[in-house]
């Protein structure tokens, strides 16, 4: 029966943890975060087109204020009313999708599940969970492409998170009415959060499939007492019969 190393039962559960997280940090658009109040007045238009000319459904004059939240992601950016139903999404345009910091970002983390798929796979043919001896190079492989991975989706993240409230404001022109929202005070949303908590469980679990590469130590047999140069059993403690040693039958005469 095999004894599966506590590493690759770690490496195992944790890899696919993060690659789940990731994968659900890179596919939602709150990465970044920011909030502001847009007064109805004179701003009718406003929330009538909407972006990409797709309104939100608010007709000039029904309220005074309104709380907007606008996200951003890697894919897709929403804006809603605070406290209501009426939200749009749209894919990401503009100045924020040209931007090259947001274009590594999609890159890095593409490259980072798809490593991180690869190096699962690996690892789940050498663990072989079906027979008593694991491949540990095949693991350890696998381990290497999940640390990797996560090393990857780290930078991206870091690159990101640096440059937060820059992203998509560099091709802003003078003279030109670009601001066709107000202005938000952005900050870090729950998918960025997600995403550090994803590439973590990916660089631990890929680093404890590593440790595949070292072989356990084999267990030294006791030897017989009698005969030294003879190792004795592990299970009973007792000394074999040496084979050079003539058999002989043993019959019980009655009289």
């Amino acid at each position: 029966m095999m004894q599966t190393p506590a590493s690759m039962v770690m490496g195992i559960v944790f890899s696919p943890l993060g690659l789940v997280l990731l994968f659900t940090a890179a596919i939602t658009p709150q990465w970044r975060e920011g909030q502001t109040r847009l007064s109805v007045s004179g701003s009718g238009s406003l929330l009538r087109s909407g972006p990409k000319g797709n309104g939100l459904g608010l007709r000039s004059g029904s309220v005074e204020a309104l709380l907007l939240v606008r996200s951003d992601g890697l894919w897709e950016s929403c804006l809603q009313v605070e406290k209501s139903e009426l939200k749009q999404c749209w894919p990401v345009a503009g100045p924020y999708q040209r931007d090259p910091r947001v274009r590594l970002a999609q890159g890095l983390v593409l490259t980072s599940l798809f490593l991180c798929g690869t190096g699962i796979v690996l690892a789940c043919i050498g663990v072989r969970c079906w027979t008593d001896l694991p491949l540990r190079g095949v693991t350890a492989t696998g381990g290497l492409l999940v640390v990797t991975a996560g090393v990857l989706s780290l930078t991206a993240l870091s690159v990101y998170t640096q440059n937060l409230g820059r992203l998509g404001m560099q091709e802003q022109r003078p003279g030109v009415n670009s601001s066709r929202f107000p202005p938000l005070s952005l900050h870090a949303a729950g998918s960025l959060y997600f995403g550090w908590l994803g590439s973590c469980l990916q660089v631990l679990g890929g680093g404890a499939l590593m440790f595949s590469f070292k072989r356990p130590r084999r267990p030294t047999c006791p030897s017989c007492p009698t005969c030294p140069e003879v190792p004795a059993c592990p299970a009973c403690r007792s000394c074999p019969v040496s084979n050079n040693k003539p058999s002989t039958d043993v019959y019980e005469v009655s009289c």
